[in-house]
């Protein structure tokens, strides 16, 4: 029998997990991306499909039977997320969540400084990311396409290191926080229409697994 390509692996992975597969549940989706390398098929589907958030949360997935357990604990988090945070976009993408909050609700046109409101938002979801402490937080900036990319570069930089500096002062640790800024590289809408651009104006919190719940996940699932 032949041996089958690493390529064509991942290739089969990164279309099974933009297909959606309706038939699996996000955990078990989890359990079947880590066993294909999770890191080189995070990066052919975020290349692909133009979306660094759903990248990086399979890039770190451990597969398995521990990404299963890791995916069902991710599954409650979400859901959690989901009935406190309702002004957030929440996405279960195999072992890990993605929460978009779009830039109007933490920050007004052009600004990188957090309106009231928008803390008001996020301490809704420092409490849980609290609560679920054993887990690492990338943090996304992004903006449309208008102005200069370095412009736009600079500000997706300043509102993803204020977000992140406003979670270390509500106790988040900054081992946890990993801020970075995409400028207008990475649309996930359509930059042709003002909906889209607004909605390109967007921070991403990618919520993944740490080494902790990645070795109690281990312990229970008979590895250690």
């Amino acid at each position: 029998m032949k041996k089958v390509r690493p390529g064509l692996i991942i290739i089969l992975s990164a279309s099974l997990i933009l297909s959606g597969c309706a038939s699996m549940k996000k955990a078990e989706k989890g359990a079947v991306i880590g066993t294909a390398a999770g890191g080189a098929v995070g990066a052919v589907i975020g290349k692909v499909s133009g979306n660094t958030a759903l990248g990086a949360v399979i890039g770190a997935a451990v597969g398995g039977t521990t990404g299963a357990i890791i995916g069902n604990k991710m599954d409650k988090q979400a859901e959690e997320i989901k009935d406190k945070v309702p002004d957030a976009k929440v996405e279960r993408v195999g072992e890990g969540i993605v929460v978009e909050f779009n830039s109007n609700v933490l920050f007004g046109f052009d600004k990188a400084d957090l309106s009231p409101e928008a803390k008001g938002n996020l301490d809704k979801l420092v409490t849980i990311l609290n609560t679920y402490a054993d887990t690492n937080i990338e943090l996304q900036g992004h903006t449309d396409a208008k102005g200069s990319e370095s412009y736009n570069q600079t500000l997706s930089e300043k509102r993803a290191g204020m977000v992140s500096a406003y979670l270390g002062e509500k106790g988040i640790k900054a081992e946890r926080i990993t801020p970075k800024g995409f400028g207008e590289t990475m649309p996930k809408y359509d930059n042709e229409t003002e909906e889209g651009r607004a909605q390109n104006r967007r921070v991403e919190f990618l919520i993944t697994a740490n080494e902790k719940m990645v070795a109690e996940a281990e312990r229970e699932a008979g590895i250690r």
